[in-house]
């Protein structure tokens, strides 16, 4: 699933207490979280925010599927390194792909697929990704990226 060179973001997160079960290792849940805050973090550095300067949400993007692998645990204090990259969008919905690795050793510790939909921000309904987030996803990823072409589209071009 992973091929270190096709992912040009990364983000460090280091494990805290309260991330840890009664095992000793990170909860399964806070693996979101990080994965999260690497989508969150390729957002910004390909220029789209997902929050307006004003606060607001930019845009209506929700995840519809997200899909964890989990590989190896990780513990207290470890350095993690998650990656984040696009790997396709269709007509109204996009993935982006990401895995974990520790720091030190680069062993793996997840791998995650999450699905996210464009929707129209009056009424929820699945509307086609838009040109303009397209045209980012392409300039930043380059060949490392399927883009379906529009099938339909209010937008004006």
């Amino acid at each position: 699933m992973r091929d270190r060179q096709k992912f040009k973001h990364t983000m460090q997160v280091t494990v805290r207490s309260n991330e840890i079960d009664w095992q000793g290792i990170v909860h399964n849940a806070v693996y979101l979280h990080y994965f999260e805050v690497g989508r969150i973090g390729y957002f910004e550095t390909i220029g789209f925010p997902i929050v307006s300067p004003t606060g607001t949400l930019a845009h209506r993007v929700v995840i519809g599927r997200n899909e964890i692998d989990y590989r190896s645990p990780a513990r207290f204090g470890e350095m993690l390194d998650v990656y984040t990259r696009t790997m396709w969008i269709r007509n109204t919905s996009f993935a982006i792909q990401g895995f974990i690795e520790e720091t030190a050793t680069k062993r793996l510790i997840a791998e995650n697929v999450a699905l996210h939909v464009w929707l129209d921000e009056k009424n929820n309904e699945p509307v086609p990704v838009p040109k303009f987030f397209r045209e980012i996803v392409k300039g930043y990823e380059g060949v490392n990226v399927l883009i379906s072409p529009l099938r339909f589209s209010k937008e004006k071009t």
